[in-house]
């Protein structure tokens, strides 16, 4: 069942919308922004959308929203990223630490894709997106989705073997 209304909507997907946007943008403070105006947007629109299911919607708006980002942060100068991710976190019990490391280790690897690949394998594998609901919101053809997933995952494997055969 779909939520119907914006309250609704916030509180069925923020968490998705806010991992996903955390994911592409590698930066807390941005991706709470992003979520903020993605939601702002999905105000603006919801009305008016036509789709058949929200959350393909809502993504696509989303990942619109971190594409005007993306765009508008090529123009300015932003401070050193790794300067807000030194700043010490309120939670330091021992599951935080490690969840916090699993997930700085996962971002690492998926940072190293190529864009088009990294968003690719956050539709479909974190988020779970169907092929065609994420070809639509990277507004890719079908057969060029599937691509970006198979070369994603296939990076992925290849730096999981590497890493292993280091330790």
């Amino acid at each position: 069942m779909e939520p119907n209304s914006l309250d609704e909507l916030y509180e069925h997907y923020v968490d998705d919308i806010y991992r996903y946007l955390r994911s592409l943008c590698q930066d807390h403070h941005a991706a709470e922004d992003l979520m903020q105006d993605t939601f702002y947007r999905a105000y603006l629109y919801l009305e008016d959308c036509r789709e058949e299911r929200i959350k393909p919607w809502l993504f696509r708006v989303a990942y619109n929203a971190f594409v005007d980002y993306t765009r508008k942060e090529k123009r300015s100068v932003a401070k050193e990223g790794a300067y807000f991710s030194s700043l010490p976190h309120p939670e330091t019990t021992e599951g935080t630490l490690l969840k916090q490391e699993r997930w700085e280790e996962v971002a690492r690897a998926l940072s190293l894709l190529p864009e088009g690949q990294r968003h690719a394998l956050l539709l479909h594998d974190v988020h779970g997106l169907s092929y065609k609901e994420a070809a639509g919101i990277m507004e890719v053809g079908l057969s060029q989705y599937k691509i970006l997933v198979f070369r994603a995952r296939q990076k992925l494997r290849e730096a999981e073997r590497r890493r292993n055969e280091h330790e």
